[in-house]
């Protein structure tokens, strides 16, 4: 259910980026070696994000599905524009490999993609930051954890067994309140719907993932309520491989029979659960500096047109990426 602000804010986005379209493509690409020379400065937090996203390390060359950056696929559209984003930099000509959509496995080929498989052999797929407009929300919390409701919350789609495992172990439990608003789902799992808002005045929020990774992580953990969730299995810009279990969040069991026991011992040890509520904040904190996730989206993409023979790479810029 979409709140007036955040329709406000869709529609700018649509705005702004209708408004890139327009101009002249051009002026971008004449701004992309002033852009690498500043990036080629950054520190080396920089370089270690863009080598996570693109782990790809051997020259390959596009595959014969792989299409201009002129005519990049528009649907679904904000996987089109969150890409153009920084794509349009780069002569239109140069051809690239991508999977919009839920990406559950590793390309054959080397693609750009919104997310994958936390896997050691996952470095065909290069992460961009995409559909971010519903996958990175951060929005501010002011409500501290000691002033929430002592309570678990939980809503989503029942579009994962876990998801539905979950429910059927917990939902009883009089610390619970989850469900899904879906009507479709079983009477036993409705739920009314609940804001991000409403959901972020309890104490103990539980992440899901869902057909991919879970959409609610990010802006749980930049909220002042402690996470709990089973480890993820997959990865986003969001670098989910990175969050640590007990560290960023208390990791739960897959029948999730220990809920009630994280909870009781969290509501005993509250200065544990603000220590990693603050640790979550922290780590989300670098998602906010625009300049650096700029520069590294540049960076992503120059890597893979480097890598697949279509730009000759700038020494220094290259010196920078490989370290």
């Amino acid at each position: 259910m979409a709140t007036p602000l955040r329709t406000a804010a869709k529609v700018f986005y649509y705005a702004r980026n209708f408004a890139r379209d327009l101009a002249p493509q051009a002026l971008f690409r004449r701004r992309l070696a002033g852009w690498l020379e500043q990036t080629r400065r950054s520190d080396g937090s920089v370089r270690q994000r863009v080598n996570y996203y693109n782990r790809l390390e051997r020259p390959f060359a596009p595959s014969p599905a792989a299409v201009p950056v002129s005519r990049m696929p528009f649907s679904p559209s904000m996987y089109y524009y969150d890409l153009k984003e920084f794509a349009r930099y780069f002569d239109p000509a140069l051809l690239i490999d991508l999977e919009f959509g839920d990406v559950i496995d590793v390309p054959k080929m080397p693609a750009i993609v919104k997310d994958r498989p936390i896997t050691d052999g996952n470095g065909n797929a290069v992460l961009m930051k995409l559909d971010k407009f519903r996958h990175f929300q951060l929005p501010a919390d002011r409500q501290p954890f000691a002033d929430k409701r002592p309570l678990v919350v939980w809503r989503g789609d029942l579009n994962n067994p876990i998801r539905t495992r979950f429910l059927d172990a917990v939902r009883d439990l009089p610390i619970c309140d989850v469900g899904t608003p879906k009507k479709e789902a079983k009477a036993e799992y409705q739920k009314p719907y609940l804001t991000i808002d409403e959901q972020r005045r309890y104490r103990y929020i539980v992440s899901l993932e869902g057909n991919d990774v879970a959409t609610n992580l990010k802006w749980i953990m930049s909220s002042n309520s402690l996470c709990l969730m089973p480890p993820p299995t997959y990865e986003t810009w969001f670098a989910e491989r990175e969050v640590r279990a007990g560290v960023h969040y208390v990791p739960l069991a897959s029948d999730f029979s220990d809920l009630a026991d994280r909870v009781a011992y969290f509501e005993k040890h509250p200065a544990e659960a603000e220590r990693i509520v603050a640790a979550a904040n922290a780590y989300c904190q670098k998602f906010r500096n625009e300049r650096d996730e700029q520069a590294i989206s540049l960076l992503v993409l120059y890597k893979y047109f480097v890598l697949g023979g279509q730009v000759k790479p700038d020494p220094e810029v290259w010196r920078f990426i490989t370290g």
